[in-house]
């Protein structure tokens, strides 16, 4: 949820203009050479070899490396901080703490918040306003969040509705950079982004938010394209970036929520859905703050895991601070085990560090029993994910 510090509080809920027939094939011709020159080759088939048991995931929330579509923040921030803050920081050294939450996954998650890209564009922000925000990495993003973790797949979920803050060519090039830079990319549209560990086993993953298509508030479609892909595979990943937005947003009820007068979709409807159509695991965020965890049968849902790494004009007064890396193990029949929540902090401008005082891991288990109740997750002290025996859930409090 990004302000500035000389704002109020402020969110983006623009969704983009009409594109017209020039910028449509400047789109094919960037997609095309990307196709071209990616270095992640798409699964069309599950793989031939032998399914070795558990896969490895490990997700965050959202993840944005600097803008370079607003050059006065870092001047603001330097005299709100009272400390030199850099424009453009090295994505490597906002990224490296992270590298140690991140061992042992066979596959990383992350929310790409915003473009990535350089060079001169329409701003899709007004003049004079005030509920806008727009976003864009330097180009050296991508290899960075490749670089995070090189034992594993990365895949950047871009269904979001930063994705396109440099237009619709923008997006292009974003999918472009990151497909060069060996990260996989979902939410791009309806087909699941399915993903090979090294040793052969495939994970179908599939990213929906509200600022596009697949729109997570068309929940016969989502329940479709998820449908779809658990028919093939049966370790199914859902991300989803809806609800509302900021301190008070900490909450998940099984209502409509809205962000200026619009439409966010309802989270747990959504969950629902994509659980009841074969999703195994599904990964929230959007409301930038950590919300509950909650046990679906056999499916476990994350409905925000906050912001993870947000260097830029964001806020970060609590709750909206705290954000979590959620790591799981997918078996050979998509059920979820050894799940544990890793705690994080960031202080401004968006420095993340392991959190010591394991915040994260308290709203999370304190929201979950009052939004769930007997489904609700159970948290140990080290963020170990607990679901209840059949029949022994939890009392809401």
């Amino acid at each position: 949820m990004p302000v500035t510090p000389s704002a109020p509080t402020n969110y983006c809920s623009w969704h983009g203009s009409l594109v017209r027939s020039s910028v449509v094939a400047t789109i094919l011709t960037i997609v095309t050479a990307a196709a071209a020159s990616s270095q992640v080759t798409p699964l069309l088939e599950p793989s031939s070899k032998p399914d070795t048991g558990l896969v490895r995931v490990c997700a965050g929330g959202d993840v944005t490396l600097g803008t370079n579509l607003d050059t006065l923040w870092a001047k603001r921030a330097t005299r709100t901080l009272k400390t030199p803050v850099a424009l453009y920081p090295s994505p490597d050294s906002l990224l490296r703490p992270l590298s140690g939450l991140l061992e042992g996954a066979d596959i990383v998650l992350l929310n790409i918040e915003g473009a990535i890209g350089t060079g001169r564009t329409r701003s899709k922000c007004g003049p004079r306003s005030t509920a806008c925000f727009a976003f864009r990495m330097p180009e050296t993003a991508a290899p960075a969040l490749r670089a995070v973790a090189p034992w594993a797949e990365v895949v950047g979920n871009v269904a979001n509705n930063h994705a396109a803050d440099a237009g619709p060519v923008g997006a292009a090039r974003t999918r472009v950079l990151l497909t060069r830079a060996g990260v996989h990319v979902t939410g791009a549209d309806s087909e699941p982004t399915l993903v090979a560990t090294s040793r052969g086993d495939t994970v179908a993953i599939l990213g929906f938010g509200t600022s596009g298509f697949p729109d997570v508030r068309d929940l016969p479609a989502v329940s479709r394209f998820v449908a779809r892909a658990a028919g093939r595979y049966r370790r199914v990943i859902v991300t989803m970036h809806l609800g509302t937005e900021g301190g008070g947003a900490q909450r998940t009820t099984d209502t409509t929520e809205y962000l200026l007068g619009a439409d966010r979709g309802n989270p747990i409807a959504f969950a629902r859905a994509v659980v009841e159509a074969g999703a195994a695991l599904v990964i929230g965020h959007g409301p930038h703050v950590i919300r509950a965890v909650e046990w679906k049968g056999e499916a476990l849902v994350a409905y925000s895991l906050g912001n993870l790494l947000t260097y830029g004009p964001f806020s970060f007064r609590e709750p909206n601070n705290r954000g979590a890396v959620l790591c799981a193990s997918l078996d050979a029949l998509g059920g979820v085990h050894d799940v544990v929540l890793q705690p994080t902090v960031q202080r401004a401008p968006g420095r993340v560090a392991p959190d010591p005082t394991r915040r994260s891991v308290t709203l999370a288990d304190s929201l979950s029993v009052i939004d769930f109740g007997e489904s609700a997750a159970e948290f140990r002290m080290d963020g170990s994910v607990i679901q209840p025996a059949r029949g022994e859930g939890r009392p809401p409090r």
